[in-house]
């Protein structure tokens, strides 16, 4: 099943093994891995919260 990441990057859920929010320099991002490799990552958030918020729109709607 394919989801809409942001206007340009759909990613294919039945190949995500793990989904990870990690804090970078930046700021928060959610990152997508099939195995060990990044395949994806979202938007910056200003709080885990958000990132959860996010991930439960988007992907559990």
């Amino acid at each position: 099943m394919f989801i809409e990441l942001n206007d340009r990057v759909y990613i294919n859920l039945n190949k995500i093994t793990r989904i990870k929010i990690d804090e970078v320099q930046d700021g928060i991002r959610v990152r997508f891995y099939e195995g060990n490799d990044q395949v994806a990552k979202s938007q910056r958030f200003e709080s885990v919260k958000e990132a959860k918020e996010w991930i439960k729109n988007k992907l559990l709607g």
